[in-house]
């Protein structure tokens, strides 16, 4: 059945198209000047000291934490509640990921759990900005300073977001986005590493591109021919042209999207009151919530799963919210995450979108309180 209501949507107009037939035009279509022009733009938005674009927000976290020298024999703390991409960029390096347990209220790591899981090999933290809403992240510093640990923030939900008066990914160490199709603003796939540390970009960057200078760094240079040469060993994680323009496109957008989607989520709390076997998501108070996705929480009693399922069926689809990862075979790790676990079961992300109108979300909360009621 074809859906009537989707559960995300990203948000293109003309714009996105004119930024592509440049690149087309140009014929730089790998990574070129529309990367460096993106790079630019997120710098000034966000006011970031150096931006690096990868190729989606996996890549982004592996790279960073390459960067920090994370590798065999060491421990990385990380938010259980997530999707798996997290976990999986500690494993990529050798190492070893610690999940740690998360506030049920903010879905986020819950920072008085973090020091029980600190150990001899322990080296970083990465705590995840769930949803779009940042983690608490004033204590989690004090610990990772306490302890000499570097703070990895997984912001891929989280572009625009903010903590106090900074911007989530701006506060520890490195700081990872996604422009998957369900974020904030979108180039399909695509990511990108925000530090405050040159040496550290520099690294990343080079690592990005096989462990060389880019091929428009080399362009650029005026006086004489220069053969590349392999300093690292390096990954194909770059950004390409066409990817960037669409990123472009978006970022103009940003502000407007996130206004609507809170607004959004204002009427979705309205809506969600009506029906006591559901919970809306809690928004901290010293949080820019954005709302990558609106994920409430089921009581105990209904069967997510198969709701999930009768939705569909109506024509409006939804998800799961997230992953609870100590649970995933992948990892071989003890399952101590109750919190996480009881969220992975109950969570449910309804449909969240610029384009979606009021009377969808009337209709889904129609066809909700029947489904339940049944």
């Amino acid at each position: 059945m074809k859906k009537k209501i989707p559960l995300a949507k990203p948000y293109f107009n003309n714009h996105e198209l004119k930024e592509i037939k440049k690149v087309l035009d140009s014929g730089w279509v790998s990574q070129g000047p529309k990367v460096k022009e993106f790079e630019d733009k997120v710098a000034t938005y966000l006011g970031a000291p150096y931006v690096v674009s990868v190729c989606n927000c996996t890549a982004a976290l592996h790279l960073s934490l390459l960067s920090l020298g994370i590798s065999k024999g060491d421990e990385v703390l990380v938010a259980d509640y997530t999707y798996p991409a997290t976990g999986h960029s500690v494993v990529y390096c050798g190492a070893t990921p610690r999940f740690v347990d998360i506030d049920k209220k903010t879905y986020n790591i819950d920072p008085e759990i973090i020091s029980k899981k600190i150990t001899k090999k322990t080296k970083a933290i990465i705590p995840v900005h769930t949803f779009g809403q940042p983690a608490d992240m004033s204590p989690i510093m004090e610990i990772a300073q306490k302890y000499n640990l570097k703070v990895v923030e997984d912001a891929a939900c989280a572009f625009g977001a903010k903590y106090h008066s900074k911007f989530a990914g701006l506060i520890g160490d490195i700081g990872c986005f996604s422009f998957h199709a369900r974020k904030g603003i979108t180039t399909g796939e695509g990511g990108m590493v925000v530090t405050k540390d040159k040496d550290t970009a520099d690294l990343i960057r080079r690592l990005s591109v096989f462990g060389i200078k880019t091929a428009w760094a080399r362009e650029k240079k005026t006086r004489s021919f220069e053969v590349p040469i392999f300093t690292d060993i390096g990954y194909n994680y770059k950004m390409s042209d066409i990817i960037a323009a669409v990123g472009i496109a978006q970022l103009p957008k940003l502000e407007l999207i996130i206004k609507k989607k809170q607004q959004l989520a204002k009427y979705w709390d309205e809506k969600i009151t009506e029906i006591d076997t559901i919970k809306k998501p809690y928004v901290s108070k010293n949080v820019r919530h954005i709302f990558q996705s609106y994920v409430a929480l089921l009581d105990k009693k209904i069967d997510r799963n198969k709701l999930i399922w009768e939705l569909n069926n109506r024509g409006i689809q939804t998800q799961i919210g997230t992953y609870s990862s100590c649970i995933q075979p992948v990892y071989h790790t003890k399952h101590d995450c109750n919190n996480s676990i009881e969220i992975y079961n109950r969570a449910i992300a309804l449909p969240m979108f610029y384009e979606l109108k009021e009377d969808e979300i009337d209709n889904a909360i129609f066809h909700l309180k029947k489904i339940i009621k049944g």
